[in-house]
């Protein structure tokens, strides 16, 4: 007797949100904001010194992730801070780095 596997797939509107995700993490410094920041948080200003960009690009695009829900800003002072939002973003990043880092 066989057993019917029955497979639970995303809906589609799971997959567009998805997607929305993956297409803003698909830019060489988002990658590294997203690289930085799973290991501790950051200012605008130290993003944008390692991404070597003016401070206004590296704020836009952390606006842009912090819309898709992966970053959250906290303020301190004067100061914003960046921080990871979804943890889940730990696993992704692994496999980016095992796939095409050294």
């Amino acid at each position: 007797m066989k057993v019917k596997r029955e497979k639970r797939f995303m809906t589609n509107e799971q997959l567009a949100e998805a997607t929305e995700s993956l297409k803003a993490m698909a830019h060489p410094q988002r990658l590294r904001i997203l690289q930085m920041l799973l290991h501790q948080r950051y200012t605008v200003g130290e993003i944008a010194a390692a991404c070597d960009v003016p401070s206004p690009v590296a704020s836009t695009q952390l606006r842009l992730l912090e819309r898709c829900g992966l970053l959250v800003g906290k303020r301190e002072g004067r100061f914003m801070y960046y921080e990871i939002a979804e943890p889940q973003l730990a696993g992704i990043m692994a496999c980016i780095e095992s796939r095409f880092g050294n």
